[in-house]
């Protein structure tokens, strides 16, 4: 197959605003930083991964020995992680390599994606059983608790999500999903009590009540908003955010990127970038939905509910409505793990564009739920 039919254009040409759009809002406000050139060649590296991704073919992944294997390699990187990895900003998530940093929570997402669309879509007619909700939670539950040890609050979250939105799409009865809040809820109130440091906890009062500590450890949320407020309809314009040149916005290449972006293109730009988000999800799915099984349909699937969730959550921090949580936003903030993980999830999916069916979508829809 040809690269013209291998590569969904559409898709594709909606991303490139978006790294143009971070790089121009991060060049904007780095003056001499090297960040800059850094997050161009992980750019540069991510696209060349995607482009070779998307001439794979990647049904050997249908195998239950290859996804058992990538699922057991994870779950070693991060005891690895907690054995050995230094200590950064509190957390150790990190791996660095002569002067470069891994974080490997980023591509481990990908793998349960992969882990829990195998499981899925060989049980998908009796996913009623009690029985196949809780075993996909064990795979998502040592993932998770794993990654909160680091700690790190924000990428545990969206395992959850994950994890939920693929138990959700796969057809889960009304009594289950409020037996999941339920536990849910009793999780949480464990966690409050014998998990969250206590900061983490400040970011929850936060959450409900931003201005407690402006001072402290509501800062970051306040900024934010602040940015986000300034920007009004049309932007100060790029180079003129005084909340992120000023450096009252911190973390402004990676978390809060977003505030930054906001407040130099305002809100029509805000409404053009939520556009091309908008785009990327919809040729997910789309691809999604041809898909030659059931895994690779639920494949595609779990990809859009992780970017879906990574932007909701940076976004929502960003706007001061959900706690702060390190989340990065897809395909703008500064990093290249994150970057590198994003163009391979799309290209997996590229990949197995090549051997999709042409069927309509009323027959996959009816032939996944069993009817």
């Amino acid at each position: 197959m040809n690269l013209k039919l291998s590569v969904d254009w559409i898709l594709f040409g909606a991303v490139i605003p978006i790294l143009f759009v971070g790089l121009f809002t991060m060049n904007s406000f780095l003056g001499d930083s090297p960040l800059f050139e850094k997050q161009l060649i992980w750019i540069i590296i991510s696209l060349i991964i995607f482009f070779v991704f998307s001439f794979l073919d990647f049904r050997f992944l249908r195998r239950t020995g290859v996804l058992t294997s990538l699922f057991l390699a994870s779950i070693l990187v991060l005891i690895a992680i907690l054995l050995f990895a230094r200590i950064i900003k509190g957390a150790q998530s990190w791996f660095n390599f002569g002067g470069i940093s891994f974080q490997p929570s980023d591509p481990i997402k990908l793998v349960l994606i992969l882990m829990l669309a195998k499981y899925f879509s060989r049980r998908h007619i009796e996913i009623a059983n009690l029985r196949h909700i809780l075993v996909s939670g064990f795979y998502a539950f040592v993932i998770f608790i794993l990654i909160l040890l680091e700690p790190d609050f924000g990428s545990a979250i969206i395992i959850f999500f994950v994890w939920l939105g693929m138990v959700l799409i796969s057809g889960i009865s009304k009594k289950h999903l409020l037996m999941v809040f339920i536990v849910g809820l009793v999780s949480f109130a464990g966690l409050w009590s014998f998990g969250f440091k206590e900061y983490q906890k400040q970011r929850i009062v936060n959450f409900l009540n931003p201005l407690t500590d402006i001072r402290g450890s509501g800062y970051n949320a306040y900024q934010s908003t602040i940015a986000v407020g300034s920007g009004k309809v049309l932007g100060k314009g790029v180079g003129y955010g005084t909340q992120s040149r000023l450096k009252f916005l911190p973390e402004y290449q990676t978390d809060f990127i977003f505030a930054a972006f906001a407040e130099e293109w305002g809100f029509l730009g805000v409404i053009i970038l939520f556009i091309l988000y908008g785009v990327v999800i919809w040729r997910i799915l789309t691809n999604a939905v041809y898909g030659a099984t059931n895994f690779e349909i639920l494949f595609g699937a779990g990809l859009a509910i992780l970017f879906m969730s990574h932007f909701i959550v940076n976004v929502g921090m960003n706007i001061g409505v959900l706690p702060v949580t390190g989340i990065t936003i897809p395909f703008m903030s500064y990093g290249g793990t994150h970057l590198l993980t994003e163009f391979m999830g799309l290209g997996i999916l590229m990949g197995m564009r090549r051997y999709r069916r042409e069927t309509p979508k009323e027959m996959i829809s009816n032939e996944f739920l069993g009817v």
